[in-house]
């Protein structure tokens, strides 16, 4: 009887513990993945303000076509990229990002547009959102570093294992903009 209730025990402890292990990963993977949406919900909030944006510059710069054209086409590429296809998703955002520097500068060159109320609103708009994408990838890379690190740990990488759990890819900043800034005071 004694022996009995020990097995039971010890059964159902097992099962508890597999159950809070397993639990344990789902939670990590649903962050990791919420903390994705985070980033899509960014996304296309910048996609939504570069048509604003672009229609505001074009009245002031009849000279930088070429620039406001990748941007509306790097714009129309991210609207195009599968939901799952994060990696993609990710190198046209970078290279959007550095379209957007461009029309960014581009104030500088034309005074008017730099008093535009309506071209400061959406500069600001978008400046935020940049920041809002850059802390959302920094969430991003932090709650799939939890779920790698649960995946690879003993004995959750074992429950892993068994329902098929994978490791998450960290976004990376790319190499252009690992490069130290050049300064210099020289004419």
């Amino acid at each position: 009887m004694l022996t009995t209730i020990i097995v039971i025990v010890v059964i159902v402890l097992i099962i508890a513990i597999y159950a809070g292990i397993y639990n344990g990963l789902v939670t990590a993977r649903t962050h990791t993945q919420e903390s994705w949406s985070q980033i899509d919900v960014q996304l296309k909030r910048r996609n939504d303000l570069i048509p604003n944006l672009v229609s505001t510059v074009k009245g002031y710069t009849k000279y930088e076509a070429g620039t406001l054209e990748k941007v509306v086409a790097l714009r129309n590429q991210m609207t195009q990229i599968p939901a799952g296809d994060h990696q993609q998703m990710m190198e046209v955002s970078d290279q959007l990002t550095s379209s957007l520097k461009s029309i960014f500068a581009l104030s500088e060159n034309y005074p008017d547009l730099k008093a535009s109320q309506e071209y400061t609103k959406l500069m600001e708009e978008l400046t935020n959102t940049e920041n809002k994408i850059a802390y959302s990838r920094q969430l991003f890379n932090s709650t799939a570093a939890n779920l790698n690190i649960k995946i690879q740990s003993f004995p959750s990488n074992i429950v892993a294992k068994v329902h098929h759990f994978v490791q998450v890819d960290y976004l990376e900043v790319p190499e252009t903009e690992k490069a130290a800034p050049k300064v210099s005071f020289d004419d």
